[in-house]
């Protein structure tokens, strides 16, 4: 970020794209695309092909995403190099006060760099839950996955987000037995039942096994299995496997950056607190990406650039009120924009709903994939579209149509009397809408 002469300077703890290997774009993507192959090569026969055998070779999958990563850090440094502003550092950044001249003093090893303005960006990692036996077991996580070359023979997932969905389903296609553990009475929290409820199903229907309501509270490895123990309405059940996988959420990185020295409030979990301008409570220092809290994806990270070069350096006109979509890249996809049917009406809209199943899609049931459904809610009194869910093949793709109209503040007559080409996944984004 370079505007009016500022020099800018950005301190990176370690190579750039670092982030994409915990737990980013490029690695899962990587991963699903290859257990997506495994799925055609084992469905063959329903397109009149004859696949004998399907081999994984598990470590030359892992290899290809890290090859990819690599690629894209390498991408990244090469933006940086020979260039003084912005200047990239490598170290651990920590603030320590302000100067005479009332800037802000970051010290990385034995650097020390002063600024009227500091960004926080440094992202998160997995949030590590407190169960018993934890601390004796090598488990693996979205900051090691990629390194654990041994395919497991039957992974137990404790959490049934998005991160545990996405690895189970990618485990279970390259051959592993997988068992989720999630607290919930549902998959996918934050989705409408219909959809979460849907979504399980299509996993289940691959073999992937669920266990609700439960909260895992212990863990051993005895005889080189591990047994974890988990908490249900009715009392205790042990569930055994080969791996476990932590999928809880995420944790901020905030907390050894010298934030509480110069006063930046954070709540209880190390997230920062900001305003819808990403500024904080201490003048000067703004934070972005994950750290900040809300919606955190890649896409999110990105657009938060966006805000603040409008608040430091532009009209101040972009804030984080803003339409933000998101998908889980499990197959089929979510693809989700706006509000779900019961937030629409937990904030008593008036409101009407649309469904329509993929299997009706031409372009679906040439190639195969009718699993899915496409819903969305739409505001009675003008049109606008409130929010939309989908499930099918391509989904993420799908649901850009009802961004791009959402945030156009258009209706949704503005997809239903378009002309969409045929076959296409499009024509069903529009074939939702023809009964509204």
């Amino acid at each position: 970020m370079v505007e009016g002469g500022k020099r800018v300077a950005i301190i990176e703890r370690r190579a750039l794209g670092g982030s994409c290997v915990n737990f980013g774009c490029t690695p899962t993507k990587a991963v699903v695309a290859s257990g997506r192959v495994a799925a055609y090569a084992r469905r063959a026969a329903e397109y009149g092909l004859h696949i004998p055998t399907v081999e994984v070779d598990f470590p030359a999958v892992l290899r290809r995403a890290r090859k990819l990563v690599g690629e894209t850090r390498e991408s990244l440094e090469k933006r940086y190099e020979g260039i003084d502003n912005p200047k990239l550092f490598y170290g651990h950044a920590r603030l320590v006060g302000k100067d005479e001249a009332d800037k802000f003093r970051v010290r990385f090893d034995e650097t020390t760099l002063t600024a009227p303005y500091v960004v926080v960006g440094t992202g998160t990692r997995s949030l590590i839950p407190k169960i018993e036996g934890l601390d004796k077991i090598d488990f693996i996580d979205a900051g090691n996955w990629l390194r654990a070359e041994s395919l497991p023979a039957h992974l137990l997932v404790i959490g049934g987000g998005y991160i545990g969905l996405e690895m189970a389903q990618f485990y279970r296609r390259m051959g592993a037995r997988v068992t989720i553990v999630h607290q919930g009475a549902s998959v996918t929290d934050r989705e409408d039942e219909d959809v979460a409820a849907k979504l399980q199903s299509l996993l289940e229907g691959e073999g992937i096994e669920f266990i609700l309501n439960a909260e895992a509270n212990g863990v051993v490895k005895r005889d080189g299995r591990i047994a974890l123990t988990v908490k249900l309405k009715d009392g205790e059940k042990q569930v055994n496997g080969s791996h476990l996988f932590i999928a809880t959420g995420r944790r901020p990185n905030t907390d050894d950056l010298g934030l509480d020295g110069i006063g930046v409030e954070m709540d209880d979990k190390g997230v920062i607190k900001v305003d819808e301008k990403l500024k904080t409570n201490i003048a000067g220092v703004w934070a972005m990406g994950d750290v900040r809290g809300g919606a955190m994806f890649t896409h999110t990270a990105w657009d938060d650039h966006r805000i603040l070069l409008s608040q430091m350096t532009g009209d101040g006109t972009r804030t984080t009120k803003r339409i933000i979509p998101y998908a889980i890249f499990t197959d089929p996809q979510v693809g989700r924009v706006g509000l779900t049917e019961h937030e629409a009406r937990d904030e008593g809209l008036d409101f009407k709903t649309a469904t329509y199943q993929m299997k009706s899609n031409g372009k679906a049931r040439m190639i195969g994939e009718t699993e899915g459904f496409i819903k969305v809610i739409v505001d009675k009194s003008n049109d606008r579209i409130l929010g939309a869910s989908i499930i099918a093949a391509e989904a993420a793709e799908m649901v850009h149509s009802y961004v791009d109209v959402m945030n156009a503040d258009a209706p949704f007559t503005v997809i239903r009397d378009a002309v969409h080409i045929h076959p296409t996944f499009a024509e069903a984004v529009q074939s939702v809408l023809k009964d509204l």
